[in-house]
C-alpha cells in the first residue's frame, strides 16, 4: 500500500491551493481545480490524483464530466456523496453562468445565437425536450418556455400549447428548440411534421416561426440554415 504523505512532502501540483495563491488560479490545471473542490483524496492518493483519474475516465473532457450524476461518480473510489455533491453542483453553477452571461445579449440574429441560448439548458438532459422562444419586433428573447418533456427518442407537442404562449407575451415571432439526447443531429420525419404544423399555426395568428433549432452537444441543426423554412 502507498504511504500516505504528510501535506508538508506534497509535490506542488498536489496542494492545488498554495500553487494557485502563489501563480494564479489561472495555473492550475483541471485536476488541480477539481482537487480544490472536493477537499482531500484517501489514504493512497491525493485530490489531485483522484481527479485526474476521474478526468482520465471521461477522456479529461470538464463536458463529460459534467454530465455524471452523483451515484455516477460515487462509484469512483475515493468519492463519497459529499464529493460528488460538491462536483455535481460545481458543474451547475457552470452553467448558470453561462446562461447569466448569455441573458446580456440575448438578441437573436442567428442559429448559433439559438444554440448559445439553448445549449447550457439542453446538453445533459437524457430525454427530449421541447422549449419556445418568443421574439419581440427587435428579435430579442421576451421569454423561453418548456413545452414538453418526453422519452429519449421523442416527445409530444401539443401546438395549441405553443400558440397560447407566444400569444399571452404578445410575441411577434417564435423560434421551436428541441434536443436529440443520442446525438442525431439531422431532423426526424416528426420533426418535419411539427414544423409545418407549428408555422401553419402561428401564420393564421399572424406570429412567424422564425427558426426550428435542433440542439446536440456540440452541434445543432436548424430549419432556416438548411433552407427549409
Amino acid at each position: 500500500m502507498k504511504e500516505k504523505l504528510t501535506i508538508n512532502q506534497w509535490a506542488e501540483e498536489d496542494r492545488p491551493r498554495e500553487k494557485m495563491l502563489e501563480k494564479g488560479i489561472g495555473a492550475l490545471t483541471d485536476a488541480e481545480l477539481l482537487a480544490i473542490l472536493i477537499g482531500s483524496g484517501n489514504t493512497e492518493e491525493t485530490a489531485v490524483e483522484l481527479m485526474r483519474r476521474v478526468l482520465a475516465s471521461c477522456n479529461h473532457n470538464l463536458n463529460e464530466l459534467g454530465k455524471l450524476s452523483v451515484d455516477e461518480l460515487c462509484a469512483f473510489k475515493g468519492i463519497g456523496p459529499a464529493k460528488a455533491i460538491s462536483l455535481v453542483a460545481a458543474s451547475e453553477l457552470g452553467k448558470r453562468r453561462k446562461l447569466a452571461e448569455l441573458t446580456e445579449r440575448n438578441q437573436i440574429t442567428c442559429s448559433t445565437d439559438v444554440y448559445n441560448l439553448m445549449h447550457p439548458l439542453m446538453c445533459d438532459l437524457p430525454t427530449e425536450e421541447c422549449w419556445v422562444l418568443l421574439l419581440n419586433q427587435s428579435n430579442k428573447v421576451i421569454d423561453k418556455i418548456k413545452i414538453s418533456s418526453g422519452g429519449i427518442s421523442e416527445t409530444s407537442v401539443d401546438v395549441r400549447c405553443v400558440l397560447r404562449e407566444a400569444l399571452m407575451k404578445r410575441a411577434v415571432s417564435m423560434i421551436l428548440c428541441h434536443n436529440h439526447p443520442s446525438g442525431n443531429v439531422r431532423s426526424s420525419v416528426e420533426d418535419d411534421k411539427l414544423t409545418t404544423r407549428i408555422r401553419e399555426a402561428g401564420n393564421f395568428m399572424n406570429i412567424n416561426l422564425a427558426d426550428h433549432v435542433i440542439v446536440c452537444d456540440g452541434r445543432y441543426y436548424s430549419y432556416v440554415d438548411e433552407g427549409r423554412i
